[in-house]
Parts: structure tokens; sequence; C-alpha cells
């Protein structure tokens, strides 16, 4: 891991020297009259914060959030990058297996909130007290323009394999996994499904019908709606969001399963952790929170929490995801990338 992180961590706070990593105090941020502050790095995207905190506000008044939204490569780049100087108090809605990264570089603080034993084992720490607790999460999913594909006479994709068929060639947009985790997720679903050798050569065939891989994994259903290019590797909430709002579009999740990770939430590491991170990190796991997650993921956190099938999904959403493990994910993951990066980066759109 110290490989990777140094180097791409070293160019992030490099650009975060210049232009402030892009990153921005969310206009959600809230608690007017707050008689104490908490300073909070997330990953949760922005049309879903202003919501999430507008309950939290409604709950602890008394409590002023800073939101600092950024990527989860930036969120996680900041908090080592900071070790010695912590400014979050906590982190919220950031990828497992980036916080299992930091946890590695001693920056995160366990705290397992309460209500953490009705959280699904395989989202949240094993460890007592838990580094990190997942709230929802999110899968690999196709988002395919069904106009686009209909001018070329070609059938919706319903399989990874589906992809690798020649008629596609030109047509696919996915993330780039070194930058994004939907990328990374749906990469390391492929080597758990079909293990080093025969993932490989699948994504060497996928390579040659991808006509770019982007920096961001909710670009490529975007990208679908617009058109742009027809097919998409995205994830689930993206593209039904895209869908909503009127493009032709077909939200596909593939049979063989779909490759996963958890937002999740942390406390870090400092040398005065205020109670109020830790009332914070008690909500954000509440049914409170949970309520608000859900309408956005169909996969909440919560167990037995499945109510009816979520609009877009054909099937109970849970059963659609691989088998996974997510702390092998962590361990892998430079290896991986830098496997990935020597195949296929050159496809890749230009870093802004």
């Amino acid at each position: 891991m110290k490989k990777w992180y140094g180097s791409f961590f070293a160019g992030v706070m490099l650009l975060a020297a210049i232009t402030g990593c892009g990153q921005s105090s969310n206009p959600a941020s809230g608690g007017g009259k707050g008689s104490s502050e908490l300073t909070v790095y997330t990953a949760l995207e922005d049309d879903q914060l202003k919501a999430y905190v507008g309950a939290f506000n409604k709950a602890h008044p008394e409590i002023k959030l800073n939101i600092v939204r950024d990527s989860t490569g930036v969120i996680i780049a900041k908090l080592i990058a900071e070790k010695d100087n912590p400014q979050a108090d906590v982190v919220w809605g950031t990828a497992a297996t980036e916080l299992l990264g930091a946890e590695k570089q001693k920056v995160l603080e366990g705290y397992s909130p309460k209500g953490i034993e009705r959280i699904v084992p395989e989202f949240k720490d094993s460890k007592d007290p838990a580094h990190w607790v997942g709230i929802d999460a999110f899968e690999t999913a196709f988002v395919v323009n069904t106009k686009e594909l209909e001018k070329h006479n070609l059938p919706v994709p319903q399989s990874y394999a589906d992809l690798i068929k020649p008629e596609y060639k030109g047509m696919i947009v996915m993330p780039n996994p070194s930058s994004s985790g939907t990328g990374f997720f749906t990469v390391f679903a492929w080597l758990q499904l079909q293990g080093d050798t025969e993932a490989w050569s699948y994504m060497d065939k996928l390579h040659e019908n991808i006509a770019l891989y982007t920096h961001s994994g909710s670009k490529p259903a975007k990208m679908a709606a617009s058109g742009e290019y027809p097919i998409g590797i995205s994830f689930g909430y993206r593209g039904i969001t895209e869908k909503k709002k009127g493009a032709p579009l077909e939200v596909v999740f593939p049979k063989e399963g779909a490759g996963w990770d958890v937002e999740a939430n942390a406390l870090v590491k400092k040398s005065q952790i205020k109670p109020e991170a830790k009332v914070f990190l008690d909500w954000a796991i509440s049914d409170e929170a949970m309520k608000e997650y859900n309408k956005n993921f169909a996969i909440i956190t919560l167990q037995d929490a499945a109510g009816g099938i979520p609009e877009g999904y054909t099937k109970e959403p849970k059963s659609q995801l691989i088998k996974n493990d997510l702390n092998q994910a962590a361990e892998d993951r430079a290896k991986i990338l830098a496997e990935w990066d020597k195949r296929y980066s050159t496809k890749s759109e230009p870093k802004q």
C-alpha cells in the first residue's frame, strides 16, 4: 500500500496546494446556532447531502457541521497528509475499502457507535471497537441508452460476457479504477469471479471495446444518458437517477453478479476527540439517518431492512451482489492498480 499511497497522495496534495483539491464547504453545511462544530469529510453525492445534513440539524441543532466534500481518493489523501495535524473530526460516506487503507496509516480511531449491533456483519469492521461502519452499499450496473443501441440494431447487454462481443467495439465507457471506487470494485469483482488469469484476459478483450476510461464513477452513466456513448459501466444509483430525469436508459445489473463497496463512516484519530463526533456517528446509523439513505440507495446496512423491491430493480438488491472480501480488496489494491495502469491507462481521459 505504501508505494501507491506515496505517489498518489503526493500528487493529490500538490494539486491541493494549488487549487484546494476542488474541495468545497458544501452549502448543505448547517446548524446555525451551533454551540459546537464538527468538520466532516465526505464523498457523499452533492444531491444527497442537503437532505442528510438537514435531518441531522433537526435532530441536533446544537451542533454545526462544516462539510468538506470531495472524491474518495482525495478525502483519504487529505486524512493521511494531515495525520500529524488532523483537520477533520469524522469521515462520512466514504468507500470502506479506502478507509481500510487509511486505517493502515493509523489515522482512524476505533469507535463502535450506538446501534452497531444492528448492522449486517459484512457491512462493518469486525474489530471491537470498529474502525469503520457502513451505511449503504453501491453496486456495478450497466447504464444503457436504448435509443442509441436501436440505431445500431443491437441488444442491451445483460452480462459481463456480453460486453466483450465485437459488436460493441468503441461503444463502452467505464471508470478508471485508479481514480474511481466504482471502477475498482468492478475490476475486483472480475478478479474474484474469474480468477487472475481469466480476469486479465477478459479485461484485455473488454479494452478493445472501451472508448474511454473516466475519472468519475458517475460520469459513464451521464455520458450514456446524453447519448455520447451507448453503454456506461457505472453504479446503480446514478443510472436510476438519470433514468428518472427522462433519459432513454435501461439499468442492467449483470447476471454474473454485481461488484460492490460500502459507503462508511469513521472517527478521525486526534489528540482531543470531541464528544460531538461520537454523537454524530451514533446518529449516522440511526433509524432517521437510514431512512434518508434508503431514499437514494436500495441497499442499506441495517439487519432486516429490506422492504419492497425499489424502483429500478428487478429483484431483491442484495441478491444481485457477488460475495466480496473488502479486506482482500484493500490488501490487493496497489498490485491490481499497477497492473491495470500498465495495460490500459492509454485510453484514460486527461486528468483535469
